[in-house]
């Protein structure tokens, strides 16, 4: 029997290789991001760890949860997800997004389930996860009360979500759009729309009504001084995170 022909092109890989170092590097276009990421996961995993009473010291703290990260981009939070022992299946509705993933991952060595789908699509499917990471997606949908049912329906009862976003008054105008697209330029213009931030307690009715039983919320705060964000108790003003549950 003749094998098979290879229909791999090199120049299209290597075409996504090339976006995957960009992705991945901390001085290029996804800079924020990067300066980002230290505050979250530290966010993020002090949860989960708390959540499911795991010891983050162990090798593989996360060994046995299932892990979903909606919006997940080139893999800057699944990689880590996964390096902790999370079985992790990232998600993102821009196509493109899937391959760079995948290719990153397999640079460095990790198994993760990368998939261009929706959280709807999914729930649909009845997929089940102990994790939900939803970060940064939620002021992009249409509908962000169906989209966050279709969050808590992805949970297994007892499940964790791990919500971000941006607040919405003067300071997060100036901060995360004027400041943000247009004097630092480290996102393009129109990437965000102000009218579509969420304030905390709005995303708290959300998440209630959605299924979901809120139970922190801290602020990342960006520190011009020292060029590093922080988590803040008190300090909700423009970038904050949000944890809840699903009912057991």
């Amino acid at each position: 029997m003749q094998a098979a022909a290879n229909t791999v092109d090199p120049d299209e890989v290597a075409k996504f290789e090339a976006m995957a170092a960009e992705w991945w590097d901390p001085t290029g276009k996804f800079k924020p991001l990067h300066l980002m990421n230290p505050c979250r996961l530290d966010y993020i995993t002090r949860q989960i760890a708390g959540e499911f009473d795991r010891d983050l010291d162990a090798p593989k703290p996360f060994a046995g949860l299932r892990l979903l990260d909606i919006g997940c981009g080139g893999g800057l939070l699944s990689e880590p997800m996964a390096r902790l022992g999370a079985t992790v299946v990232g998600a993102d509705a821009a196509p493109r997004n899937i391959p760079v993933a995948q290719i990153h991952a397999e640079q460095s060595g990790l198994e993760i389930d990368y998939r261009h789908t929706t959280a709807e699509a999914m729930a649909a499917a009845g997929e089940q996860f102990d994790v939900v990471l939803n970060m940064e997606v939620v002021e992009h949908v249409a509908d962000p009360l169906a989209y966050l049912t279709a969050c808590r329906q992805l949970l297994k009862p007892g499940g964790l979500h791990v919500c971000s976003t941006i607040n919405r008054n003067p300071k997060s105008f100036a901060m995360a759009i004027v400041g943000a697209e247009y004097v630092m330029r480290w996102l393009p213009k129109g990437t965000h729309e102000w009218n579509k931030f969420i304030t905390p307690d709005e995303l708290f009715d959300l998440i209630e009504r959605a299924g979901l039983r809120p139970v922190d919320k801290k602020g990342f705060v960006f520190k011009p001084l020292s060029w590093k964000w922080s988590i803040s108790d008190r300090d909700l003003s423009v970038n904050y995170v949000t944890a809840s549950v699903k009912p057991s």
